[in-house]
């Protein structure tokens, strides 16, 4: 008997705003399979708006309703029965969150849930990495967000440890993560994979993804430190301007990458991974799953 049903998973980003639907395939005798269907990106960046002034603008606001009834009618057309918006870092410290949330609930019946880091790291870690990992090793998983990094240890298959850092690309854009923070997560690093003879790393996040495509290495392949230490001093060769023209990034990717890319390095070095895997999964593929095993609440539709 085979059953398919589609789950969708609203990602609301301090850089950008995702909306995941998934295939849910159940099929007797067999394991669950869960296959995206469709991923739109809307780069709204409300963490621009959030880290400097402490609130959404009036302008990011009419974007986020028009997003979010875009999703709406998608969501719609495509017969989901059951949904999940989690906002993160740049909704959690917006002073007007609330009202907007309130907003979006009304005109577009999205029911948005602000999420407080560990849940982010939590919900993140969820996600299917045994298809991607070995269970013998020990990995430091490292999720690159706009306004906050989740880290979590993985050991022989499970999670050992979670933290959430307030590191992100906007806010190093912006120049307003503290070097006490940076102090912290370093100490964190290396008293958290220290007991461990050899970590690899494994990042996700849309700037990750887009390296390990362009760099053409094979699924399941890691880019290594080599490599990306070459590729972060070949991005700041080029100016903003030209990372869009010649490197063919677009333009709301073209300046994160720079700080996303030392994330990655700083998480590297201080863990002594020579390694870094690219399994292309993220929050809302982590959404995705804890809906289906019920970990989390979720809208039924």
């Amino acid at each position: 008997m085979l059953k398919i049903q589609k789950y969708a998973a609203i990602d609301i980003g301090s850089n950008a705003v995702r909306l995941l639907i998934s295939n849910i395939i159940e099929q007797d005798d067999e394991p669950v399979v869960f296959k995206k269907n469709s991923l739109v990106r809307v780069p709204i960046r409300l963490g621009a708006d959030v880290f400097i002034n402490g609130e959404i603008s009036e302008y990011n606001q009419e974007r986020m309703i028009d997003t979010m009834k875009a999703f709406s009618l998608l969501i719609k057309s495509h017969n989901v029965v059951r949904y999940k918006a989690c906002a993160t870092s740049a909704m959690r410290e917006a002073n007007n969150s609330a009202p907007l949330s309130k907003k979006i609930l009304e005109t577009c019946g999205i029911n948005i849930d602000i999420i407080d880091g560990e849940e982010e790291a939590t919900i993140i870690a969820a996600t299917d990495l045994n298809n991607f990992i070995d269970p013998n090793k020990t990995y430091l998983y490292v999720d690159v967000g706009g306004g906050s990094t989740e880290f979590s240890i993985i050991h022989n298959g499970e999670k050992i440890q979670s933290k959430s850092f307030k590191i992100g690309t906007v806010r190093l854009l912006n120049d307003i993560v503290k070097n006490a923070t940076w102090l912290e997560l370093e100490h964190w690093i290396k008293e958290n994979t220290k007991k461990y003879y050899k970590v690899d790393l494994i990042g996700s996040g849309g700037n990750i993804n887009k390296i390990f495509k362009i760099s053409g290495k094979d699924i399941g392949k890691p880019l290594t430190y080599f490599y990306l230490t070459s590729y972060y001093k070949m991005l700041q060769n080029y100016s903003y301007e030209e990372r869009i023209t010649k490197l063919n990034l677009n333009q709301d990717r073209a300046d994160v990458i720079i700080p996303a890319t030392r994330i990655y390095l700083s998480a590297m070095k201080w863990s002594g991974a020579k390694d870094i895997y690219v399994p292309k999964i993220g929050l809302s593929d982590g959404i995705i799953k804890s809906m289906y095993y019920e970990t989390i609440p979720s809208v039924v539709l």
